[in-house]
C-alpha cells in the first residue's frame, strides 16, 4: 500500500490494482480512499464508489463528482480538453500525440495569418451556411482506456478452427514477415510508388509478387494485386469488353464458383446491362448462346478439380475470354490454368501468409496473356532503366489507368493491396518453391487422411475429378445437421454446402490432431466409431514428392510438371538472418513517414499511430473467418456497429455500410444505390451524373462502371463549379438527371462558397448528390456531408481515419447515407436478406470486406473524441494555410476562395517555368528528392502544378524544411531563367542524384557534388537517398517486363 508504482501497478488506498498489459485487463479493483485514479490522476481522499473508468462509464464519487469528467454535480459541461490540464485527467490523451504542432506553435502560425483564434481562420475558410460542429463521439479516451475497451470487445469473438474454405484459409504468417514488414512503418507508411526513385524497395517486392503469380498461373503478365477475389473475377470478365471486338452482351459463369464471387459478378454485370448465364460449363451451348467471357473455377467451391482441356476447345478465343479462378497453393502441385490455354486467371493470395482477418484485407491476383496487358485493371509494376542505363522499376502503362482515361477507363480501381501483396510475395521468397510444395502436399495429405477415414466409416466422399484440400461429404440431412452442430460445439467450423452435403477444407496450420478430432465428430454422429482410422494413411508418406506413387486425389493429368520460382531470389534467403537483411535492404530504398513529410495533396498522409496498429494482430481479430457463425463473431459485430455509428455521426447521415474495400468501390456502391433509388421511383431513365471538370478520374470511371453516363460541368475562373453551367445542364437533362458527384472541399483544395446552392439545384431537378469523401479530413467537426446537402458519401479510411497506405493499399471505402437511401445499402449472400429488401447486390467478397483493419479507425475515433477530431481538422486547415502563406512569394497558390484562403491542401503553380526556362513540375518533384523530401502530388488536378497537403500530424520543423527546400529550388530555377546555368544541364534536369553518382570518380556536371547532393546543410546529418537516377518511363512502356 505504500508503493507509489511498481511496473504497471497503481495504489488505490490500501489496495493494489495490478494491470496486465498483455491482456489489458484489471486484475483487482478496490473500493476505498483513492489516491491514484485512471492513469496518474489524483482525487485527494474522496472515496470512490464503483469506479469503472476503463469502460468509459462515469462512476459516482461520494464527494459529488462523476468519474471521467470529475466535475461537481450540476456544473456546466465543457468540451473535453485537448491537453491534460487537470491532475484527474488521464496522462495518455491521444490528440497531443497525433497533432504534430503544439499550442504555442499554432498560435504563431495563426498570428502569421493575422488571427488569434481558430474560429477566425475557419470562418474565413468554410462558408457560414454549412458550418456544423455537431459531433456525438463523446470525450477522447486515454490510450490505455481505449485499448482495454477494444480488448474486451475482441474477447467477444470465439476462437474456432475453421474448415469452411470458400477462398479463406488459415495460414502461418512467418514471424520474420510480421516483425519486419507488417509491424514496420518503413513498409506500411509509404504511399503508392509514383516517385519511383525513392520507392525501389516496395517496387521490387511487388515485382516479386507478380513473378509468383505469373509463374504459378502459367501466364506471362500479372498485375500488382486487386482488392479481393470476387472483385478480381468481375474485373477479369470486364476485360472482355475491351479485348473482344463486337462482344456479346452476355457472360457465362460456372455454378461451381464461390457464391460470393457469383454475387459480385451479378451486381457488376447487371449495372452495365450484361446478362449472366449461370450453369454447368460441360453442357452449356456456347454456339447457341454467345457470350464474351466464360468463367470457371478450379478447385471448385465444392473442392473438385477441373480438367479444362475440352472447355478450351469449345470456347472460341475470338469471341470470348476463358477466365479461370484458381488457388496459388494448389497450383504448386496441380497443372496451372495457363497450360490449359486460359486467357485470364484470377484468385486470392491470402493463404500465402496473410491472416483471414474476418475477410480481409488480402491481395487478389490477376494474370493474362501478353496481348491483353493494356486491358488489365489495376497497377502493373514493370522493369525499365534509369538515366544511366541501370535497371530500375516503376509503375508501367499508367496512361491506361482511370485517373488518365477517366470515363474511357475500363475499370474504376485506383489502388491495390500493396502491403498484403508484398507479404504474399515474401512468403514465397521465405519458403521457396520446395517449401511451398511441401506445404501444399501436407495440406493435400491431410485431406486424404480425412477422406480415407470417412470412407472407412461408411460416408460417401465425392472424388469426381479429384480434389486438393477440400473434401465433400454426402450424408442424410439429419446427420449433416448433427455433424455441423457438434463440430461447432467443439469449435470446429464446417461448411454446409447443401442440405445433404458438407465440405471440409484443410489448410497450412491443420494438424493430424485436427483431422483426428474431425473424424471423431463424424464417427460419433454416425455411430460407427473411429478406431484407428485416422492413422491408416501415414502423414509422411510422399510428403515432399509431388510425383510419389502413394495415394493421391490429384489425377496424373492434372499434376504440375513445370518448374516455377526459378529466380535466385526464391532460393537465397532460407535463414532468418538472410531474410531479415533482405527485407531491410528493400525497406532502406524507400521513403516513408519515418523519413519525413509526404505532402501529397488529396492523399492525407497522416500519422498511423502505433497504438492504433497493435490490435490488428490480436488473435481474436486475425483468425476469424468471414463466414463463421455470427454467434462466434460478436466482438467483430460490436466493432462493425461502433464503426458504422461513429462514421454516420461524423458525416451527419443515418446509416453506413462497411462493405466497400476501397474508395473506388465506395463510389460504385453510392452510385448504384442512387440508381436503384431512382428505379424504384419509376425513374429508370435517370442515369446522367454531373461531374465537375476538376474531379478525380475515379469519379467518371465509377459512373461508367455503374452503367450511367458522365455529363461534365465547367469550372469558372476561380476553379469552382460554374453554377450557371450546372443549372443549365440540370434543366437540359431534366428527367434523365441522376445526380451530382462532387468532392468537398474541392479537388482544388477550396471550400466552394456555392456548395449549398449547387446541391439544392440538383435536388430541385430530381437528382441526388454523391460526395466524394477524399477530403473529409478538412470537415470533421466543422461541417459535414449532410450539412452541405449531400445524400451520401464514401469515406477513405486510409486517409482521414488513419489506416496506413501501405505503399498502395490496403484501403477501405465505407459509404454513409441519409434516410432515403438506407434501404439500398448493399446485401451479401452470407447474410440472410430481409424479405422484399431493396438492397443492391454484393460489392465485395466478404460482407464487411477488410474487417481486420477496422480496429485502426475505431481506435482513432475513440482516442480523438469529438473535440480531438474537430481539432485535427482545424489543424489540417491551419497547416495548409500557413504553408501557402510562407510560399506565396516564390510559388503562387493557384486557387483560393474569395477571401484568399485554402482548405486543407493547395496547389502551387509552376506552369510559367516551362516557357521561361524549360522547367516542369516533374523536374521540381525529382529535385526535391535531393533535398530528402517526397514530392507533393504532381500535375493533378492541373497539369504542371504541385498539390500540397501537410495534414494535422506534421511537425512545424518538417513543414519549415519543406518551405526551405521549395525556396531553394526556386532560386535554382531563377539561375536558369537568368542564364547563369544551362537549360538542359542543371541540378533540376539531372535530378535526382544518387549516392553512387556523387562518390564516383567521374563527375561531368557543371555544378559541384555538394550542390547536387547537399543543397542545404541539414542534409549532411540525415538524408534519404534515391537509389536510382530518373527512371525512363517511355522505355519501360515500350519494353514491357513484369517479372523479376
Amino acid at each position: 500500500g505504500n508503493k507509489r508504482r511498481v511496473g504497471s501497478m497503481q495504489r488505490l488506498g490500501g489496495f493494489l490494482r495490478v494491470w496486465r498489459w498483455n491482456t489489458g485487463e484489471a486484475a483487482a479493483v478496490s473500493v476505498g480512499r483513492t489516491r491514484h485514479f485512471g492513469v496518474g490522476g489524483v482525487l485527494g481522499s474522496a472515496p470512490l464508489v464503483g469506479a469503472r473508468w476503463w469502460t468509459g462509464k462515469a462512476a459516482v464519487l461520494a464527494s459529488g463528482h462523476r468519474a471521467g469528467s470529475l466535475r461537481p454535480r450540476g456544473e456546466e459541461v465543457t468540451p473535453h480538453r485537448l491537453y491534460s490540464t487537470s491532475v484527474t485527467d488521464p496522462i495518455d490523451l491521444f490528440p497531443v500525440r497525433h497533432i504534430g504542432t503544439n499550442p504555442n506553435e499554432r498560435k504563431q502560425m495563426l498570428a502569421s495569418l493575422g488571427f488569434t483564434e481558430y474560429d477566425e481562420l475557419i470562418s474565413n475558410v468554410i462558408p457560414d451556411d454549412i458550418r456544423c460542429d455537431r459531433l456525438n463521439l463523446g470525450r477522447g479516451r486515454g490510450e490505455l482506456e481505449a485499448i482495454v475497451e477494444l480488448r474486451r470487445i475482441a474477447r467477444m469473438n470465439m476462437k474456432a478452427k475453421n474448415h469452411i474454405g470458400m477462398g479463406y484459409y488459415d495460414t502461418i504468417t512467418p514471424t520474420v514477415l510480421l516483425r519486419n514488414m507488417l509491424e514496420n512503418p518503413q513498409w506500411y507508411t509509404p504511399y503508392t510508388p509514383y516517385q519511383a526513385e525513392i520507392a525501389q524497395g516496395r517496387l521490387e517486392a511487388l515485382l516479386v509478387y507478380q513473378t509468383v503469380v505469373s509463374d504459378l498461373t502459367g501466364l506471362p503478365i500479372a498485375n500488382a494485386s486487386l482488392l479481393d477475389e470476387a472483385t478480381a473475377a468481375a474485373e477479369a470478365i470486364a476485360m472482355s469488353f475491351s479485348a473482344i471486338k463486337k462482344h456479346a452482351k452476355a457472360v457465362f459463369v460456372s455454378e461451381l464458383c464461390h457464391p460470393q464471387t457469383l454475387a459480385v459478378i451479378q451486381t457488376r454485370m447487371a449495372a452495365v446491362g450484361v446478362t449472366v448465364h449461370v450453369g454447368d460449363h460441360n453442357t452449356f451451348d456456347f454456339e447457341q448462346t454467345p457470350v464474351c467471357a466464360v468463367l470457371v473455377q478450379t478447385p471448385c467451391t465444392d473442392g473438385r478439380l477441373l480438367d479444362l482441356t475440352s472447355l478450351r476447345e469449345r470456347v472460341d478465343p475470338k469471341k470470348a475470354l476463358l477466365v479461370v479462378g484458381g488457388d496459388l497453393l494448389a497450383m504448386t502441385v496441380t497443372k496451372p490454368p495457363g497450360e490449359f490455354g486460359a486467357d485470364v486467371v484470377y484468385g486470392s493470395a491470402q493463404r500465402f501468409g496473410v491472416p483471414v482477418g474476418g475477410g480481409g484485407p488480402h491481395a487478389a491476383f490477376i494474370s493474362c496473356r501478353a496481348d491483353l496487358v493494356r486491358c488489365l485493371p489495376g497497377r502493373i509494376i514493370g522493369v525499365s532503366r534509369d538515366a544511366q542505363g541501370n535497371k530500375a522499376m516503376r509503375m508501367a502503362l499508367q496512361t491506361r489507368e482511370q485517373h488518365i482515361r477517366r470515363e474511357r477507363a475500363s475499370s474504376n480501381i485506383c489502388t491495390a493491396q500493396a502491403l498484403l501483396a508484398g507479404i504474399s510475395g515474401m512468403y514465397s521468397v521465405w519458403h521457396g518453391p520446395a517449401g511451398l510444395q511441401k506445404i501444399a502436399n501436407r495440406v493435400h495429405r491431410h485431406a486424404l487422411l480425412f477422406a480415407r477415414g470417412l470412407k472407412e466409416m461408411g460416408f460417401t466422399v465425392s472424388e469426381e475429378g479429384g480434389y486438393f484440400d477440400t473434401v465433400k461429404v454426402t450424408c442424410s440431412e439429419t446427420i449433416a445437421d448433427r455433424v455441423v452442430q457438434v463440430a461447432a460445439e467443439r469449435k470446429y467450423n464446417l461448411r454446409r454446402l447443401s442440405p445433404t452435403s458438407i465440405t471440409v477444407s484443410m489448410d497450412e496450420p491443420t494438424t493430424t490432431a485436427n483431422v483426428d478430432a474431425l473424424l471423431g465428430i463424424f464417427g460419433e454422429v454416425q455411430g460407427a466409431g473411429r478406431g484407428a482410422v485416422s492413422m491408416s494413411l501415414p502423414l509422411e508418406a510422399g510428403l515432399d514428392d509431388v510425383t510419389s506413387p502413394t495415394e493421391k486425389a490429384i489425377p496424373p493429368s492434372l499434376r504440375r510438371t513445370t518448374a516455377f520460382l526459378t529466380h535466385e531470389v526464391f532460393h537465397a534467403h532460407r535463414s532468418e538472418t538472410a531474410m531479415m537483411r533482405y527485407l531491410q535492404s528493400l525497406a532502406n530504398k524507400d521513403y516513408g513517414l519515418q523519413d519525413g513529410i509526404i505532402p501529397l495533396g488529396s492523399c492525407t498522409m497522416k500519422l498511423n499511430a502505433a497504438i492504433q496498429m497493435i490490435p490488428i494482430l490480436w488473435s481474436e481479430f486475425m483468425y476469424s473467418h468471414p463466414f463463421a457463425p455470427r454467434s462466434q463473431i460478436k466482438g467483430y459485430q460490436r466493432l462493425f456497429d461502433d464503426c458504422e455509428s461513429m462514421l454516420a455521426d461524423v458525416t451527419g447521415f443515418a446509416g453506413c455500410t462497411l462493405q466497400p474495400n476501397a474508395g473506388s468501390q465506395g463510389e460504385l456502391t453510392g452510385l448504384l444505390m442512387i440508381r436503384k433509388y431512382h428505379e424504384d421511383r419509376g425513374d429508370a431513365d435517370r442515369k446522367a451524373f454531373l461531374i465537375p471538370a476538376s474531379a478525380h478520374g475515379t469519379n467518371p470511371a465509377s459512373v461508367v462502371v455503374a452503367g450511367c453516363r458522365v455529363q461534365p460541368v465547367k469550372s469558372n475562373a476561380r476553379g469552382d463549379i460554374d453554377v450557371d453551367d450546372l443549372r443549365q445542364l440540370c434543366e437540359k437533362l431534366g428527367p434523365k438527371l441522376a445526380g451530382l458527384v462532387v468532392t468537398y472541399p474541392s479537388t482544388h483544395g477550396v471550400f466552394e462558397e456555392s456548395i449549398r446552392e449547387i446541391c439544392d439545384t440538383v435536388h430541385e431537378h430530381g437528382g441526388l448528390v454523391y460526395m466524394d469523401g477524399a477530403n473529409m479530413n478538412a470537415q470533421c467537426g466543422l461541417t459535414s456531408p449532410a450539412a452541405i446537402g449531400a445524400d451520401c458519401c464514401h469515406l477513405n479510411l486510409h486517409k482521414t481515419f488513419c489506416i496506413p497506405h501501405g505503399g498502395g493499399g490496403p484501403g477501405l471505402g465505407p459509404v454513409c447515407v441519409n434516410e432515403k437511401l438506407l434501404p439500398y445499402l448493399p446485401g451479401h449472400p452470407s447474410i440472410e436478406a430481409v424479405e422484399d429488401s431493396a438492397a443492391i447486390g454484393a460489392i465485395a467478397a466478404a460482407p464487411y470486406s477488410s474487417a481486420m483493419i477496422l480496429p485502426i479507425p475505431w481506435m482513432y475515433l475513440r482516442l480523438m473524441g469529438s473535440h480531438g477530431l474537430r481539432e485535427a481538422s482545424q489543424c489540417a486547415i491551419l497547416h495548409a494555410n500557413y504553408l501557402a502563406h510562407e510560399l506565396r512569394d516564390v510559388f503562387p497558390t493557384l486557387y483560393t476562395n474569395e477571401k484568399g484562403y485554402v482548405g486543407h491542401e493547395f496547389i502551387i503553380d509552376l506552369r510559367g517555368f516551362k516557357a521561361s526556362c524549360g522547367i516542369e513540375a516533374v523536374d521540381v518533384a525529382k529535385r526535391l528528392q535531393d533535398y530528402g523530401i517526397h514530392a507533393p502530388t504532381m500535375s493533378f488536378p492541373v497539369a504542371n502544378t504541385l498539390m500540397i497537403e501537410p495534414t494535422e500530424s506534421e511537425t512545424l520543423q518538417e513543414m519549415q524544411r519543406l518551405v526551405l527546400a521549395l525556396k531553394e529550388v526556386r532560386k535554382e530555377i531563377k539561375e536558369i531563367e537568368d542564364g547563369l546555368v544551362e537549360r538542359d544541364n542543371n541540378v533540376l534536369k539531372n535530378a535526382p542524384h544518387t549516392m553512387t553518382e556523387c562518390i564516383s570518380d567521374e563527375w561531368t556536371h557543371p555544378y559541384s557534388r555538394e550542390k547536387a547532393a547537399f543543397p542545404i546543410p541539414v542534409l549532411k546529418e540525415r538524408k534519404q537517398w534515391p537509389t536510382v537516377k530518373r527512371v525512363d518511363e517511355v522505355y519501360g512502356d515500350r519494353n514491357i517486363r513484369t517479372t523479376i
